[in-house]
């Protein structure tokens, strides 16, 4: 009998067993957080937990990605798109685009924390923490936001779709 040995398993197979070991820890968090503490509890903690984990999340990949101060646009997009080759799974599907300067455009074909919520009976009471990480990064790194349309619950619940635009207020390489 052959067996899968750490030195083996290749760098995509190792970040999607870590982040689907980490969502579903989140899913079975929330899960029993909802039964034990009610909907309304179970979603500040989970917000205000989502919130404190990103913040040092962002000071972490900001390290280990090299990125000492972000100071640009351009700077920002590279440090999202970076961030995300380190924490996205196959499963999440989502798309974030830079169409213009200062602008990102986040659509979610699919989503997995609303079919969790979904699955709990409990999608009509959710409010997304999803939205709650990328700000978080925004906030620690110092970075002026504003973002479109508001969440209020679950957008996937509420409008069968789920995307938002966020602007920046950065110098752009071309502006300086």
């Amino acid at each position: 009998m052959s067996s899968k040995r750490f030195e083996a398993l290749d760098k995509e197979a190792l970040r999607d067993l870590l982040v689907r070991n980490w969502m579903t820890h989140d899913a079975m968090w929330f899960a029993h957080a909802a039964q034990h503490c009610g909907m309304e509890q179970a979603n500040r903690l989970n917000r205000a937990a989502v919130r404190a984990m990103a913040a040092l999340e962002a000071r972490r990949l900001q390290k280990a990605l090299d990125f000492p101060e972000i100071t640009s646009f351009e700077e920002l997009r590279d440090f999202v798109r970076q961030a995300f080759e380190v924490l996205r799974a196959p499963f999440m599907k989502f798309q974030l685009s830079f169409p213009e300067p200062n602008l990102m455009r986040w659509e979610i074909a699919s989503c997995f924390a609303y079919e969790g919520v979904k699955t709990l009976g409990v999608a009509d009471r959710y409010e997304c923490g999803i939205f709650d990480r990328l700000e978080s990064w925004f906030d620690t790194l110092g970075i002026s936001w504003t973002a479109t349309p508001p969440v209020e619950g679950c957008l996937f619940h509420r409008t069968g779709a789920c995307a938002r635009e966020y602007r920046f207020a950065l110098p752009t390489r071309e502006a300086r």
